[in-house]
């Protein structure tokens, strides 16, 4: 019986031409308003998989718009009560649920000192729309899996088309408009082979840099959240200092480069762990001892990093059924998680 995940997994081009077709509107007015208001700054808040969604925006804001974006702390609000000096700035907050107390606290606290917000939510109506000036339903869907897919990729779709709106960038457009199709060939690709190659991890890294980082963030948090796996995402620099000294042939690495400027250096990164007897895969062509992973090429560096989830998600539902678990019912989480 199919699971809930792989149902989910499966919907996420259809989800993706949803949220671009219904809410044409309302991204062009969020873009406008971003465009008016020419912020110094973008702030984000969110947490769990929403917060590498606000990871993977971060790369692409500062690399398309050059604004700097930083992730604030949603205890700032709900638990110290501090007051930041927001205006001139942009802020974007990101929930499924659109209920965490955490997260809508910090979205109207950013709203209320002048920040110009944006709500990036799965549910409108919801306490964290109310808390901002722009909100936008993603569209994703129901979305009854406790493992968040399509509702992680509908984000970033919807942040990208409202920076793409705002920046005027006719590629980034363009390459956002084929996100349904181009998700639609991901999903096809088969990496069931590392079920078997990973048979034996107990902890794994997961390598990415830019846009490709936010993409490893989440993939490790699924290998967590359905299989028990521990599972830590790096920078394919940052794992250099320090971290590298784990990997050997029982801690396997996983490299997720796109086609941007950052291929060569994960893919060397991956070949270099490999030639020392690391097992060691990557989504490049470019590859010389590394395991080679199939990979969906976009023609724009940052979808191209996004549409690296899409087969993950697929591997990592099989893997752990293959693994005697149920992705949709992982030990001690429950789908909407509120703190404060």
């Amino acid at each position: 019986m199919q699971t809930n995940m792989r149902r989910e997994v499966n919907e996420i081009p259809e989800a993706a031409a949803r949220l671009l077709s219904d809410q044409k509107d309302a991204i062009a007015r969020a873009g406008s308003a971003l465009r008016a208001a020419d912020p110094r700054f973008v702030v984000t808040v969110a947490r769990g998989s929403s917060d590498h969604a606000a990871l993977f925006l971060k790369y692409a804001i500062e690399l398309t718009a050059g604004r700097p974006v930083a992730s604030l702390g949603p205890s700032l609000a709900s638990i110290y009560g501090a007051k930041l000096k927001l205006d001139g700035g942009a802020a974007i907050a990101i929930s499924q649920s659109g209920k965490s107390p955490d997260i809508v606290a910090m979205a109207k606290a950013a709203t209320d000192a002048g920040a110009i917000s944006m709500a990036l939510t799965n549910t409108l109506p919801s306490p964290l729309a109310d808390a901002c000036s722009h909100p936008l339903d993603i569209c994703a869907g129901p979305e009854v899996s406790v493992a968040a897919t399509k509702s992680y990729v509908n984000s970033i779709v919807a942040g990208l088309a409202i920076l793409a709106e705002w920046t005027g960038d006719a590629a980034l457009k363009t390459a956002v408009a084929a996100l349904p199709d181009q998700f639609a060939k991901a999903i096809a690709l088969d990496w069931s082979g590392l079920i078997e190659d990973l048979a034996a991890a107990q902890s794994l890294y997961v390598l990415g840099r830019g846009p490709g980082l936010a993409i490893a963030s989440e993939a490790a948090l699924k290998f967590k959240e359905t299989s028990g796996l521990h599972a830590e995402a790096y920078s394919s620099a940052e794992v250099l200092h320090g971290p590298v000294a784990l990997v050997g042939p029982s801690f396997p690495v996983i490299a997720l480069a796109a086609r941007d400027a950052a291929e060569q250096s994960v893919t060397g990164m991956a070949d270099g762990l490999a030639e020392k007897g690391a097992y060691a895969c990557v989504t490049s062509a470019g590859a010389s001892t590394a395991k080679p992973l199939p990979f969906v090429a976009t023609g724009h560096p940052i979808t191209d990093a996004l549409a690296l989830i899409v087969p993950f998600y697929g591997f990592v539902e099989a893997w752990s059924r293959a693994r005697g678990l149920d992705p949709d019912k992982p030990v001690n989480l429950k789908k909407v998680t509120e703190t404060r």
